[in-house]
């Protein structure tokens, strides 16, 4: 079994960028002692800290099973949740595990269907909790994470190594962008907040304002127009139109009290702010379409001058 410390590298305020940062406190001493990776409970107020930190569990006779099993029961162990106030689980509630497979040193981890309802910056955070988590154990270099057998499409990449994490840094921002991240106010109206978003290698513009618009506000008095569970699965910019592709199957998990109307409108007026983007029309699975949900998205959704 492979034991690391990881160094903090960067605040939270760099996270809702894109990036993720991990520690793990203590070396563990019992050969039957592992760590297990979660996010820190209030990312918001968690300045100079890390996003995802670990605790030890005992596990006994984890080591004694072939690797497969191992992977199996360390998954397990991870998705039944922090025991310190200090960290939260970033795992939908339902989530299990359906298979781990390793070959030639990359461990393949199916999940149930609740996984596939996490998105951007929490979906980060969930991935690299359960890369830190199986590549503690030597057999394991990289790991892939599939809902059902299949990929999510809407990810950056595919295949996560612990070694992500230790090389990002300041350095890695390569420029910043000016953009305008539309929120509820206290009143329940749509406000916007002139932000600027660091852009790293490999980031565009468009995934950058969803994920920062998918992390929330920092303001007080301001809550996201996005409901639990909303995610965009692509962005496509042509021609200044900016295609953003939902998902239908996500429809029926949304609270019943989800009202998707100002979800829509704030990221089209969000994506608008981008110089880039004249206008947003709203795909479902990769078509285009007449409503999602009971919403029309047959229009397009012009730049407010």
């Amino acid at each position: 079994m492979k034991r690391r410390t990881l160094m903090l590298l960067c605040t939270v305020t760099l996270l809702l960028s894109g990036c993720v940062y991990a520690t793990h406190q203590a070396q563990a001493a019992n050969a039957d002692d592992y760590a297990l990776y979660y996010m820190t409970s209030d990312l918001k107020t968690a300045s100079g800290r890390d996003a995802i930190e670990s605790e030890d569990v005992l596990l006994e006779g984890l080591g004694e099973l072939d690797i497969s099993a191992a992977s199996e029961k360390l998954m397990e162990a991870l998705l039944e949740g922090p025991r310190s106030e200090t960290l939260k689980s970033p795992f939908p509630t339902g989530t299990q595990v359906l298979s781990a497979v390793l070959k030639d040193g990359h461990a393949t981890v199916d999940l149930s269907y609740p996984y596939s309802t996490l998105s951007g910056v929490s979906l980060t955070i969930a991935d690299y909790c359960i890369t830190l988590t199986l590549t503690q154990l030597s057999e394991i270099t990289s790991v892939s994470i599939t809902v059902r057998g299949q990929e999510l499409a809407y990810r950056d990449k595919q295949y996560f190594s612990d070694e992500d994490l230790l090389l990002s840094s300041m350095e890695d921002v390569v420029s910043t962008v000016p953009v305008t991240l539309w929120f509820l106010d206290e009143s329940g109206s749509l406000t916007g907040v002139d932000q600027r978003l660091d852009l790293y290698e490999g980031d565009t513009q468009l995934s950058a304002l969803v994920d920062a618009l998918e992390a929330g506000p920092k303001e007080r008095g301001m809550t996201s127009a996005l409901p639990e569970g909303f995610t965009v699965l692509t962005t496509q910019l042509s021609d200044g139109v900016c295609y953003v592709n939902l998902s239908a199957a996500i429809l029926p998990a949304l609270p019943e009290n989800a009202d998707l109307q100002p979800a829509l409108d704030a990221l089209a007026l969000s994506l608008t702010s981008l110089e880039a983007v004249q206008q947003v029309r709203y795909l479902v699975d990769g078509e285009p379409a007449d409503d999602y949900g009971t919403v029309s998205i047959a229009q397009t959704y012009p730049r407010e001058n």
